[in-house]
């Protein structure tokens, strides 16, 4: 009667192995794959991230530094009206225009009002910023605002 049981006890035991075997090995092979396809979103989230951080550092120094000519800026005049209308026109306050623009926000006040004129490398600061929108004036102090 004991080896009755005992090769019954064995039997049962190599079916459930079977049985599991079977259950497991299509979620072995799911697990596997997932995987695979989370390496390669990690691949390509640092490729994405190495990219954006080179975008940032271009567009920083691109910011930092205003294409104009010494000939093109002796040629721009300056109006206190025209500082305040583009302000107006980007919907930006003075302190927002002014991180724009690389000046204190005291320094726009009295630009608006007549009281002081820009330098030379400020007239190129406010020409460079002379023909973007609201968007990329957002953008551009969004920026700023994380270094």
């Amino acid at each position: 009667m004991a080896n009755l049981a005992d090769a019954l006890k064995e039997e049962i035991r190599r079916l459930a192995r079977k049985e599991i075997k079977a259950e497991t090995g299509a979620t072995k092979q799911a697990v596997a794959q997932y995987r695979r396809d989370i390496a390669s979103l990690k691949k390509q989230v640092r490729e994405l991230e190495k990219r954006i951080g080179f975008l940032e550092d271009r567009e920083r120094k691109r910011l930092e530094e205003p294409e104009t000519d010494t000939e093109t800026l002796e040629n721009i005049r300056f109006s206190a009206r025209s500082v305040a209308a583009q302000r107006k026109r980007l919907g930006l306050s003075a302190a927002d225009y002014a991180k724009l623009v690389g000046v204190s926000p005291l320094t726009i006040y009295n630009w608006e009002n007549g009281k002081s004129r820009p330098r030379q490398e400020q007239l190129a600061a406010l020409v460079a910023v002379r023909g973007i929108g609201k968007r990329e004036a957002l953008k551009r102090l969004e920026l700023l605002g994380e270094k």
